[in-house]
């Protein structure tokens, strides 16, 4: 038998609304379609997901945690119960906090419960590293659930939060990112976007997660344009590139005439353009500085003269 042929699909769940996808060997209940909901043990508990799909997984010899069983309507109403309890949960976390001191800096910014109520989340965000271990304790104390802190970044703030970005649209990170990429001041330059803070900031003062949807294109595209400053040859004549147009596929050349917008397949490279210029001063090779216009292959010509 064939590798491939003992390759299992896995289910993809995921537990968030936009969230990470994480893989589930699903054999013990092959009946599970996409959409249902099911339990499974996490690194963080036991947690309740929904199936978005299936897969077959990338690493053959690695081994999947299986789906624990489907999940009843009991557990979706306990599910429902446990979400109506977080904002007050995230409150009493905020007195908490206020009550034992040094959490001045950090800012709170939700609560969540597992679907049975079993474990209990507070998501804060802090600059620097903080000590919650006696914030922990009183906490422990007030909830009969296992507590959890956990500083996020920023960015996940903002998925967390939603809302609006700059565009007027509602945030990527809260609609349909799963998951953030790597971005750099590179990919700003690269697409020719102004470096003011203001135009490559998003809401949560990180360059924007839109920076990196065309980057590659552009990248491409730069690769089979002449760079600025470049001398080209064109249909206006020779000039020099003053600006580039990945995405129409051309450049603005500067001429003696003033300025052109010239297609990729109509620019000349220089060399080529100087050696055409060359032959075009040259006489011709078949009546020497006599006025000709043949433009006949030479050695038609000659047969035609033998003749």
């Amino acid at each position: 038998m064939s590798i491939d042929a003992m390759i299992k699909p896995v289910a993809g769940v995921r537990f968030a609304k936009v969230g990470k996808l994480y893989h589930f060997d699903y054999s013990a209940y092959p009946l599970l379609k996409a959409g249902d909901y099911v339990i499974v043990e996490t690194a963080r508990g036991r947690q309740m997901g929904q199936i978005m799909g299936f897969v077959v997984p990338e690493e053959v010899e690695r081994e999947y945690k299986p789906i624990l069983r489907p999940a009843t309507p009991r557990d979706l109403s306990l599910q429902q119960h446990w979400e109506t309890q977080q904002d007050e949960a995230l409150e009493i976390c905020r007195e908490k906090a206020k009550k034992v001191g040094g959490f001045k800096e950090v800012k709170f910014v939700a609560a969540h419960y597992n679907y049975d109520g079993s474990l209990l989340t507070f998501m804060f965000t802090a600059e620097d590293k903080i000590n919650t271990n006696r914030l922990w304790h009183e906490l422990r104390r007030q909830f009969s659930a296992q507590i959890e802190l956990r500083q996020v970044g920023p960015r996940d703030v903002a998925k967390l939060l939603g809302g609006y970005g700059a565009c007027g649209e509602l945030r990527c990170c809260s609609t349909f990112l799963t998951d953030f990429s790597p971005i750099s001041i590179k990919m700003a330059k690269t697409q020719g976007i102004s470096l003011n803070p203001s135009e490559i900031t998003g809401m949560c003062g990180r360059l924007r997660c839109c920076l990196v949807y065309e980057y590659e294109q552009y990248v491409e595209a730069r690769q089979q344009l002449p760079k600025r400053n470049k001398r080209v040859g064109s249909p206006h004549g020779e000039g020099r590139v003053i600006d580039v147009l990945p995405l129409q596929d051309a450049v603005v050349i500067m001429t003696d005439e003033g300025r052109f917008q010239v297609q990729r397949e109509d620019i000349i490279p220089l060399e080529e353009l100087r050696a055409l210029e060359k032959k075009a001063k040259e006489p011709c090779s078949q009546h020497g500085d006599e006025p000709c216009d043949c433009g006949e292959k030479p050695g038609k010509r000659r047969q035609d003269q033998e003749e």
